[in-house]
């Protein structure tokens, strides 16, 4: 979280944990909070699947991150996210979303390359790319070629197996009733955007094209290629059009192919993401579903 200085300013901080899985009461919070700040008195949030506490607390950035980095120790099984007032509008107006390992419990590309029989050879090539290892361009070309010849036959039934991320359908409804547009801004492919646009009432897709002759992946890929620089693009693209400011902005990803467009928002969440992408996100969540995030468009 960077500041124009160190000196203390005002933040929300929020301790969210899910419903399901309750670790921690407000005793135990209040006392671990206590040893690094002057607490107010909090406020109960209650979303959907998620509860939790919210915190007004005065502190320098560098107070904030070092909580951040002792929080799994600090309270176990809660996420923190921390945001200074000055950054919150009241209004944000646009969240944009990866899709896969994000919105779905899968990478379609992978789960394509079961249905080819080399499974084990892209999902390697895949991790190697989430992991910033290797440049997404350069892991999706080489992971379209080893596709070649799959029939798309096998895409409803590879849809009809991918689950949603747990907490998906109440946030994108929480997301719809505050209207917030929506979007999703993916590597994955167009035909399961498409699929989730429907299904979630997500406002616009931006993906790639799953190039096809007489039903057979050709093995070759369409440009523009939807990678790191695209995603960040799109988002841009999509307030110039709708005259929305990108401090109104949230983006939500897991892997280095979202950095960029999680630095260009105004507010850049890792979601149950890589060590690298948690590393320079300003916001992450490990433990609660996506429906916790809608603690962060409440007053």
């Amino acid at each position: 979280m960077s500041t124009a200085s160190d000196a203390p300013i005002l933040w929300r901080l929020f301790v969210l944990q899910p419903k399901a899985q309750v670790q921690q009461d407000l005793v135990h919070v209040e006392s671990a909070l206590k040893a690094h700040f002057l607490l107010s008195e909090a406020k109960v949030v209650d979303v959907a699947k998620t509860e939790g506490w919210c915190f007004s607390i005065h502190a320098s950035a560098a107070a904030v991150k070092a909580v951040r980095d002792q929080w799994d120790e600090m309270l176990p099984g809660c996420d923190l996210l921390c945001e200074p007032v000055s950054a919150f509008s009241g209004k944000r107006k646009l969240a944009c979303f990866d899709m896969d390992s994000t919105l779905i419990q899968a990478e379609v590309i992978d789960e394509l390359a079961k249905e080819a029989g080399i499974g084990e050879q892209v999902a390697a090539i895949t991790e190697e790319a989430m992991q910033g290892k290797i440049d997404f361009r350069e892991s999706f070309t080489r992971r379209m070629a080893l596709l070649k010849g799959l029939d798309l036959e096998v895409l409803d039934a590879v849809y009809h197996r991918i689950r949603l991320m747990d907490g998906a359908e109440e946030l994108f409804a929480g997301l719809s009733s505050r209207g917030v547009r929506t979007a999703i801004l993916s590597g994955g492919f167009t035909y399961f955007a498409n699929r989730l646009k429907q299904r979630l009432g997500i406002d616009e897709i931006h993906a790639n094209v799953l190039d096809e002759a007489n039903g057979i992946l050709t093995g070759e890929v369409v440009e523009p290629i939807v990678d790191a620089a695209m995603k960040a693009q799109r988002l841009q693209e999509i307030c110039e059009r709708k005259g929305f400011e990108l401090a109104a902005t949230m983006a939500v990803g897991d892997g280095a192919n979202d950095l960029k467009m999680l630095a260009v928002a105004g507010v850049g969440v890792a979601f149950r993401a890589k060590p690298l992408v948690r590393a320079q996100a300003d916001y992450a969540l490990q433990h609660c579903g996506l429906d916790a995030l809608l603690a962060l468009f409440e007053a």
